[in-house]
């Protein structure tokens, strides 16, 4: 979890790959028109993200009555988001991806061919609610590699 630009693409693939598991890219769940906003430089709503939301709580309830596993990159940015995901395993971990701006705004204007542009860092930086001490999951900094990272996952 964690704002856009904070690795949660390259941590998520190195990690899935760590387990063996299924990774899903959580952006590829975003409807057209999610797209469309956000390639605008309009923020989304709760609105806008319910179905998105809906979509990757499907996903989780289905590796776990698969019993397959699963990593899965996604936003989550409020509690709530965490919640509901949650709701579909209670088994559920985040590693919230977490940083300076400076750092991931220069990761974002680095990217090539993604649709988020870095003018609506700010406000997934307003929107986010960090994880929290009960919630399951660990805060990593995201100024070490990925596969240090990956390592510190695997050690919770």
């Amino acid at each position: 979890m964690g704002v856009s630009g904070c690795g949660k693409s390259s941590v998520g693939l190195q990690l899935a790959g760590a387990l063996d598991v299924p990774f899903l890219e959580g952006d590829t769940y975003h409807s057209y028109a999610n797209v469309a906003k956000m390639t605008a430089g309009v923020p989304l709503t709760d609105s806008d993200r319910a179905d998105w939301l809906q979509a990757l709580h499907q996903q989780i309830r289905d590796a776990r009555l698969k019993d397959s596993g699963l990593v899965l990159s996604c936003s989550s940015l409020k509690r709530r988001y965490r919640d509901l995901l949650r709701s579909a395993d209670p088994a559920l971990r985040f590693a919230h991806l977490a940083g300076p701006r400076e750092l991931i705004a220069s990761r974002m204007a680095a990217r090539k061919d993604h649709y988020m542009p870095t003018t609506l860092l700010d406000s997934q930086l307003a929107a986010l609610e960090p994880l929290q001490e009960d919630e399951a999951g660990i805060v990593l900094d995201i100024g070490k590699p990925p596969a240090e990272l990956v390592q510190q996952i695997l050690h919770i």
